[in-house]
């Protein structure tokens, strides 16, 4: 059996809805806080339980009986995130899982100037020494994040943020659709590394111009300072150490820690990534 954790969730909900097209419902299990969001789940034949990361009793009867695990990364930081992960982790392999695969991010390193991805790095470590084969999917990063880098943009007429670098925005649906595929092929490396992304990193001021393109107004990227975005950001209400981590995004982007692109995205979904503007079109009204 096949254990998806985090089911309920943006990217676990879609890793599930595409692993049914290559996997009869009864080889699914999916561990979920709360069981009742997963009953459409349970109707279509998957085993649906509870397993909370915060409460790893619940994890014994999630995870029972799986041959792979999937562990989806929490939306947390610091320790507290990759306690959780150990936690989960150190479940499947108490559970028995022969595989055990967790979502990363591509640019997880220990010395990543984005926090999120020390995080990353430090349960790829955890993961890594556990001694059974494992996959550590590094996700490319979410394209679901642009519409909030974008704002009032359309409406202001300027893209305002600090400097930034490339980044090979990926799309929740295909990273999904790749995990599905992973899970479902046998002959995966014991020790495999999966680096998945779209295949053009892009900046904001191409954003800006593909804003521009799409809408028929102009948009213009405006740069601002790092302490003046901070401020910012707290004088709209965000907590002075939530600015600061969203402040690492843009000093590890101008780093090149998100520039990185790969093939092996297309290969698992047998066509090319959709490009970031697939996510601009969605909430970009014609020009």
């Amino acid at each position: 059996m096949i254990v998806v954790t985090g089911a309920t969730g943006q990217l676990g909900s879609r890793i599930v809805q595409h692993l049914l097209e290559r996997v009869p419902a009864e080889g699914i299990g999916v561990s979920v806080r709360d069981t009742d969001a997963a009953a459409e789940l349970a109707d279509r034949g998957v085993r649906v339980r509870r397993g909370d990361f915060a409460d790893p009793s619940t994890l014994a009867s999630a995870f029972e009986g799986a041959s792979q695990v999937l562990v989806v990364s929490v939306d947390r930081l610091g320790e507290e995130a990759v306690a959780a992960h150990r936690v989960a982790l150190d479940a499947a392999l108490e559970a028995g899982a022969q595989r055990i695969l967790y979502t990363s991010h591509q640019a997880a390193g220990p010395d990543s100037l984005f926090e999120p991805a020390r995080d990353h790095a430090a349960t790829e470590t955890h993961l890594s020494g556990l001694g059974v084969p494992f996959t550590a999917l590094r996700d490319g990063f979410h394209a679901s994040t642009v519409p909030r880098l974008v704002g009032a943009a359309l409406q202001t007429g300027e893209l305002v943020a600090p400097e930034d670098g490339p980044v090979s925005w990926t799309t929740h649906d295909d990273l999904a659709e790749a995990a599905a595929a992973v899970l479902a092929d046998p002959d995966r490396p014991e020790r495999d590394t999966s680096v998945l992304t779209a295949r053009e990193a892009v900046t904001l001021e191409q954003v800006a111009d593909l804003l521009s393109e799409r809408s028929g107004r102009t948009v213009r990227r405006v740069v601002v300072g790092d302490e003046d975005y901070v401020a910012g950001l707290v004088r709209h209400g965000v907590p002075e150490p939530a600015a600061r981590m969203l402040l690492t995004l843009f000093l590890a982007a101008r780093r090149g820690e998100f520039a990185v692109t790969a093939p092996t995205l297309a290969e698992l979904v047998g066509r090319e990534p959709q490009p970031v503007s697939t996510v601009l079109d969605a909430g970009v009204p014609a020009g």
